[in-house]
């Protein structure tokens, strides 16, 4: 297995029992319809369709996994879900129809080793030739790409370094992807607060106890640009559930990252874009005097009222991963 020259790899490649970490990616778009997208999924990683509903279709691909295509409206689904095989009138597919023009597509990929990310490139390449619109496409909607990458452990030491480098970095990627208007306004990939910010960098090391009490306090939502619920409830569920009873969480040993936009109708764009500013998180991450150094600085910028300014952390950050190399 070689590794991608596109997708740049992080420090840490390997899970702890010795296997590659994966990544799953979402993609949403609108232009082309469920069956249309199915074609294209299938011509480019020469698969053939499976079973599904109006709404939804698995397409399993050797040597990859199942591919979900779907619907992005859970009324549909619900009612595609309810007729197939029913009698009576098909409320389904003409619901499904009428959906083009409002609801996104998404494709839902299964997860991939890293050192195998390319392997999506076809699919996004034959998605944007079936006609396939991503984000600039709607003035309302807020198509993105959303990445899931498994974490080396699922310790709180690991756990607890990650959140600290988003939290660091969390409006630099908000400017590094140029999230678009009608995303940043959605209440979809909102950022974790400057207060919840604070108390994760107070500290260089946060408990399993602490991660899970700071988050549930500040986040108990799934609209953040760095959703932390399945994970937490892979490790934990039923304390999630407490908090958050909500059927759409589903429990995976991943992150659940949504800031980037879906530009799938630019011929230069590729996933690699959107995991390759996802790699500074990764980067960071494993560098613990970094994180302490620019903790203490965050802190430091902190001012009573005002907090810390937005403008003038994205430049400090801008500045010192310049100084690294990384951008």
């Amino acid at each position: 297995m070689t590794s991608s020259s596109r997708y740049r790899q992080p420090v840490v490649t390997h899970r702890a029992d010795g296997s590659w970490r994966r990544v799953g990616f979402e993609l949403e778009f609108s232009g082309i319809g469920l069956e249309r997208a199915v074609s294209a999924v299938c011509q480019a990683l020469k698969a053939t369709p499976g079973a599904g509903t109006a709404a939804e279709r698995r397409i399993d691909v050797p040597g990859l996994g199942t591919f979900q295509v779907e619907v992005d409206w859970d009324f549909l689904k619900r009612v595609a879900a309810e007729q197939a095989g029913a009698e009576g009138p098909d409320w389904a597919q003409p619901l499904s129809q009428a959906a083009e023009v409002l609801v996104p597509v998404e494709v839902v990929c299964p997860p991939i080793s890293i050192a195998e990310l390319e392997r999506l490139d076809p699919l996004v390449k034959t998605l944007r030739e079936a006609g396939a619109q991503g984000t600039e496409e709607s003035l309302v909607a807020a198509y993105g790409v959303h990445i899931n990458p498994e974490l080396p452990a699922l310790d709180a030491a690991t756990l607890s370094a990650y959140l600290r480098a988003f939290c660091l970095l969390q409006w630099w990627l908000v400017e590094r992807h140029e999230v678009n208007l009608a995303r940043k306004i959605s209440p979809y990939i909102d950022l974790y607060p400057e207060s919840y910010t604070l108390e994760v960098l107070d500290m260089e090391a946060l408990d399993m106890e602490r991660i899970f009490d700071l988050y549930l306090q500040h986040n108990a939502t799934r609209n953040r640009a760095l959703d932390l619920l399945p994970l937490l409830a892979h490790i934990d569920e039923q304390r999630v559930r407490a908090v958050v009873d909500d059927p759409r969480i589903k429990s995976r040993p991943t992150f659940h990252y949504r800031l980037p936009n879906c530009h799938i109708e630019r011929p230069d764009w590729a996933l690699s874009s959107s995991w390759n500013t996802w790699w500074i998180v990764e980067q960071l991450a494993q560098d613990d005097e970094a994180l302490n150094t620019l903790s203490a600085e965050y802190r430091a910028a902190h001012r009573p009222l005002l907090g810390v300014s937005r403008r003038q952390w994205i430049e400090r950050m801008q500045q010192w991963l310049t100084s690294q190399g990384w951008v």
